[in-house]
């Protein structure tokens, strides 16, 4: 059975703020979206996030989605990569036990640069001990390492493959169409050009920004898939725009924890090392203005301004 749904959310792994994994806030974000109606998800990929886990956190994620209480047809995607082969079979072969698992996002390990026969073998290892379907995802500006049209082919030609989400030329897509007889999903990893890559075929969208606005952020793309300009989507594209000034997984963490009322931590450093600064000094503000007993507007509403290697409130 092929994969049923084009567009699923990447979520963010919660951490507490010793930064040990919080599995508990992940399974409430996800239980959020599927009451808003959202019918996937992908956990442990495109955050960034999973290669700061290692292989018993993994695990442990993977276990406590047996506990997850969703309908069937509710897809989750769980991502597998490991810059160790043995490590990556191994969670592949975990996973293969969990049924509320649909599909794994097979990524490429960074930095140690594979040949194309090494990454082959690599991928095929993984798809013979996960049992499942599987979404190919190559993105060489974050592993250095590039899967070539070839590769792609001889993986889709010989094994169970439902997607490719290309994080690298978005030409490749076009490329792939003329080789491929296979339909697939492919995937455009978050909303960077979106209008300019499903023109070029992708057909897909694995959404970073739909962790806080998913109904509208699957609207705009349904939109562009049925070429449709019945909507004015200017106002969310500047929210996303805003989103990814800055390093955005700080910022979709604190949301998550403010619009959804859970406390869905932080991120492993360094990632949101600005944001955690910028707490500290809310509490040394905060604390100022208790021992000041005068009243007070929320310390949200302050403005921020760095002047002179000082940071001001206004």
């Amino acid at each position: 059975m092929s994969l049923a749904n084009n567009y699923h959310i990447a979520v963010p792994t919660a951490f507490h703020e010793n930064e040990d994994l919080n599995v508990d806030a992940t399974l409430e974000h996800i239980r959020f979206l599927k009451k808003l109606g959202v019918n996937s998800v992908l956990l442990c990929a495109s955050t960034g996030e999973q290669h700061s886990l290692n292989l018993s956190e993994k695990i442990e994620l993977v276990e406590s989605l047996e506990r997850l209480d969703v309908s069937s047809d509710f897809e989750i995607l769980f991502g597998i990569s490991s810059i160790r082969q043995i490590e990556a079979k191994q969670l592949a072969s975990k996973i293969s036990r969990v049924p509320q698992i649909s599909s794994v996002l097979i990524g490429y390990p960074p930095y140690i640069l594979p040949t194309q026969k090494e990454a082959l073998n690599y991928t095929t290892s993984i798809i013979e001990r996960v049992n499942k379907q599987a979404v190919i995802y190559n993105n060489p500006l974050r592993t250095g390492f590039d899967l070539s049209i070839q590769s792609y082919k001889d993986l889709i030609d010989n094994h169970y493959i439902s997607g490719i989400k290309e994080a690298g030329n978005p030409q490749k897509i076009s490329e792939l169409n003329e080789v491929i007889d296979s339909p697939l999903i492919y995937f455009a990893g978050g909303e960077k050009e979106l209008e300019k890559k499903i023109c070029l075929g992708y057909n897909g969208l694995s959404s970073i920004a739909g962790n806080l606005y998913p109904l509208e952020v699957k609207q705009w793309f349904d939109s562009l898939l049925k070429n449709e300009d019945t909507q004015d989507y200017n106002l969310l594209k500047n929210k996303i725009d805003k989103l990814f000034e800055d390093s955005p997984l700080p910022l979709i963490k604190n949301e998550i924890s403010i619009i959804e009322n859970i406390n869905f931590g932080i991120c492993r450093t360094p990632l949101g090392n600005w944001t955690q600064t910028k707490r500290c000094i809310l509490k040394i503000w905060e604390s100022y203005f208790r021992e000041l007993e005068q009243p007070k507007k929320p310390i949200s509403e302050f403005t921020w301004f760095f002047r002179n290697g000082l940071f001001v409130l206004k």
